[in-house]
Parts: C-alpha cells; sequence; structure tokens
C-alpha cells in the first residue's frame, strides 16, 4: 500500500497493491507541468486508488498522442500530484508521481524500469541504467 500528499497536506491519496509499472516521462508536457526535465512516476490500477482528504483541482488538455491528459493538482499548494484522462478510462490505469508519495524509502521503492517518450530527452540527461527505452509511451 502506498500513500501519498500535496506539499501543504489538504490533498491525500492511498493506494493498494504492486505499481503495475515505474517510469521516467521526458515528454514535453511533463516537463512544462512539472517545471522539470522529466518526472518520475507510478503507474497503478484506477481500481486500487483512493482519494483520502481534499478536492483536487484539475486541468485537461490534448497530449501529442491525441488522448486527453487530465492533470490532477492541489489548488492551493500547486503539487503535480498524479494523471488521468483517456488512458484511465482504457487501460484502468493512474499515473501518480513519486515526489509526492509519503514515507522513508520511497524514492528508491519507485526506481523506474522504464523511460518513456525518450527522443525528447534532454541531450545532457544519460539512460538510467536497467530502465527500458521506449520513444512513446508503451
Amino acid at each position: 500500500m502506498g500513500k501519498g500528499s500535496c506539499y501543504c497536506g489538504k490533498i491525500a491519496f492511498s493506494y493498494s497493491g504492486e505499481p503495475a509499472n515505474k517510469a521516467i516521462c521526458h515528454c514535453t508536457d511533463c516537463r512544462k507541468i512539472s517545471g522539470s526535465a522529466f518526472t518520475t512516476n507510478l503507474v497503478i490500477l484506477a481500481s486500487s486508488f483512493s482519494l483520502d482528504s481534499g478536492t483536487p483541482k484539475k486541468y485537461s488538455a490534448k497530449a501529442d498522442s491525441g488522448r486527453t491528459v487530465t492533470t490532477v493538482f492541489c489548488g492551493d499548494c500547486g503539487s503535480n500530484l498524479w494523471r488521468e484522462g483517456d488512458m484511465s478510462a482504457e487501460q484502468g490505469i493512474l499515473v501518480i508521481r513519486v515526489g509526492v508519495l509519503d514515507g522513508a524509502g520511497v524514492l528508491e521503492e519507485g526506481k523506474p524500469k522504464a523511460e518513456v517518450y525518450t527522443s525528447e530527452r534532454a541531450k545532457w540527461l544519460g539512460e538510467v541504467e536497467g530502465c527500458q527505452q521506449f520513444e512513446k509511451f508503451f
């Protein structure tokens, strides 16, 4: 079981079971939304997810893939929490940002298995050792 929350603590969530995947994303959308060079994510089954407190805000947009992607965030502190949208409906998944998970060791537990949108990776970043490489979302 995993738990997460926003920076100010008003929004909290949990999920059960093991993640379906762990991936770094280098797409332009993830860079813009995170304010960083990439995002580190857990892919979980939407059915295992529970919003435990708070009311997050959502922003939806069309991704390069043509799918609608919805970013869920805290309207008070701005923490980017998870993504949902067409992929949730089609595949039954949510993409949680590893940085908002609570507890000791979550960054180690969230070590990625894959990198996606590698063609958009910053040239000064190398491949993460042991990660499968994908030019698009798997």
